[in-house]
């Protein structure tokens, strides 16, 4: 897509239908800048851990689909108001996942359900979705230009809530009603792989651990997805196959065998560790740690000594947490199992490992682990003091938003709730880019009078049919063309022709505005219409029109209820 409107861009610009300067401003907006920020506020949040501590508190353990989809929905929703949708997402999949396995129902009654709650939850504050960032921005940078006094800070920051909430409510109700209806039963992708390598891995309960002197059900580590806790070993004492009900004690070592991802799901959990000694002795910062797998080599000098006696650490700087061998882990304490070729290594160890031993002849083959950085918990009340400040300073405004929002992102570096590659990698260059050329291309339909033309239409629907009648269309449009060009794109698309609207009908432009706002980031009835409904698409098994089965009703229904209020709260 970056590609694509950048071309576009740039042909218009060839042609001379927009000249460099108005090509250009869009990468020099406000809304652009101040979204960048905000990438990086969100990693902070994401790398201390912050959201998956609030989503396990606020989740709890329903007792039935409709139970899970409200109680996964609202706090979901609540949370996007206030962040970046997608992180928040990338969380709660494997909570998600969990909850399917433990209640045996299918998972594609709850992921898209998480997708759409977050992408409504976007609609309640000014930072909820880079949408809302690019029509607020534009609104006033229109507003200065025509020598109005523009939104409050308030209402720029609140104003789309009050035709967002109801239609969060709306949308949370027809979803509890329809989706298990219209949503069929699919099968995971993750089910699809039984043979899928497994690991068995030991962790510690640590002193001070919030799982301490709770039950394992109570400690939710009972049927988690992919893994399972075969024993727990207590002042040398080894008790397999536990019962739920069991109390942990501080000090307590527990045995699991599971899949990778599940593996690093167990190592977000407050109060665990690993059970080795070797991970603290490491000469490797918390910073720069992560996981990697490796094939040992027939040509190692590892092979054939046991763990121990290679003197595995200091000859790579890495630790073995656990060995797969030949589709069985092995359940051998690590220092005692002796390595042969083809065993594959789980490691923690430093983030250069991958480049310095890959052309080495220790290894057949070396991958990274995506996720598999430790969570800075300790962390996550200055991540969380943080975001709140922004918040306070978007709300009242002292200073300029885009400086808020930096200076807010500079303060998660500084403390280092993100590192500056963190913060670097944060950075969605694709989305930038999109909005940036978007913004040329928006100057382009106003200067060739595209948008006078298609605004003059809509107004002529409104003389004719009446202002909601007008409002329905401008909120499909924007919800269709964010099928195809994504949300931020369709925003500053359709922007010159919301003006154009309000200018012909001789009205006040606020009402559309934020109709628009809604409109375009309704991104319900394709899976690459928004980037979690993506992300869902594989872990719920779902096919392409799944979306559309509850997506179309969802946004025409949300259509009519925003064309509906939108007249009364915004005084059209």
């Amino acid at each position: 897509m970056d590609v694509a409107i950048l071309g576009g861009l740039i042909m218009l610009m060839l042609g001379g239908v927009v000249d460099l300067v108005d090509a250009t401003a869009g990468f020099s907006s406000p809304a652009v800048l101040m979204l960048a920020g905000l990438f990086i506020v969100a990693k902070g949040i994401e790398r201390t851990g912050a959201i998956r501590q609030f989503a396990r508190r606020a989740l709890g353990q329903p007792r039935s689909v409709a139970g899970a989809q409200l109680r996964m929905m609202v706090p979901v929703a609540l949370l996007s108001g206030v962040m970046n949708n997608t992180p928040i997402v990338a969380v709660c999949i494997p909570i998600v996942r969990d909850w399917s396995r433990r209640m045996k129902i299918s998972s594609s009654h709850l992921f898209m359900p998480l997708s759409f709650a977050a992408i409504l939850g976007g609609k309640l504050t000014l930072i909820g979705t880079a949408s809302n960032i690019i029509v607020m921005e534009e609104w006033v940078t229109w507003s200065q230009a025509a020598g109005l006094t523009g939104p409050s800070p308030l209402m720029q920051f609140l104003g789309v809530a009050a035709i967002g909430l109801p239609c969060l409510i709306v949308g949370i109700g027809f979803i509890l009603i329809a989706a298990p209806k219209l949503l069929p039963i699919r099968k995971s992708t993750a089910e699809e792989q039984p043979n899928a390598r497994k690991y068995q891995v030991n962790f510690v309960v640590k002193k001070g651990s919030p799982v301490i002197n709770k039950t394992i059900e109570n400690a939710g580590l009972r049927n988690l997805p992919g893994l399972f806790l075969s024993g727990v070993e207590r002042g040398n004492v080894l008790m397999p196959a536990v019962d739920p009900s069991f109390v942990l004690n501080e000090e307590d070592h527990l045995l699991f065998v599971g899949l990778l991802d599940s593996v690093l799901d167990l190592r977000q959990i407050r109060g665990l560790e690993p059970d080795d000694t070797q991970s603290k002795k490491l000469n490797v910062t918390d910073t720069s740690r992560t996981l990697a797998e490796a094939v040992v080599s027939a040509n190692s000098g590892i092979v054939g000594k046991t763990v121990r006696q290679s003197d595995f650490r200091g000859r790579y700087n890495a630790v073995i947490l656990a060995v797969h061998r030949q589709g069985q882990q092995i359940a051998e304490k690590i220092g005692d199992i002796t390595l042969k070729p083809g065993d594959t290594l789980l490691l923690e160890t430093h983030i250069n490992f991958r480049s310095m031993w890959k052309r080495s002849d220790e290894f057949f083959l070396i991958s990274d682990v995506p996720g598999g950085d430790p969570t800075r918990n300790n962390r996550a009340p200055i991540a969380l003091l943080i975001a709140a400040v922004l918040i306070a300073l978007l709300i009242w405004a002292p200073i300029d938003r885009v400086t808020a929002v930096w200076g807010c992102a500079l303060a998660m570096v500084v403390t280092r709730c993100a590192t500056g590659t963190e913060a670097r990698e944060g950075l969605d260059w694709k989305v930038l880019l999109v909005i940036a050329g978007a913004i040329g291309i928006g100057k382009a339909l106003v200067n060739t009078g595209l948008a006078a033309d298609a605004g003059g239409g809509l107004a002529m629907i409104g003389g004719e049919l009446g202002i909601q009648a007008m409002l329905f269309v401008v909120f499909m449009a924007g919800a269709i063309l964010s099928q195809f060009i994504t949300n931020y794109a369709a925003a500053a698309l359709l922007f010159p022709v919301s003006m154009t609207i309000a200018a012909m009908m001789s009205i006040d432009p606020t009402a559309i505005v934020f109709v628009l706002m809604l409109g375009v980031g309704c991104s319900f009835i394709s899976p690459i219409g928004y980037q979690t409904n993506l992300m869902v698409y594989g872990p719920g098994g779902y096919r392409f029109l799944d979306y559309a089965r509850l997506g179309l009703p969802l946004t025409i229904l949300l259509g009519v209820v925003s064309a509906v209020l939108a007249p009364m709260v915004y005084g059209l």
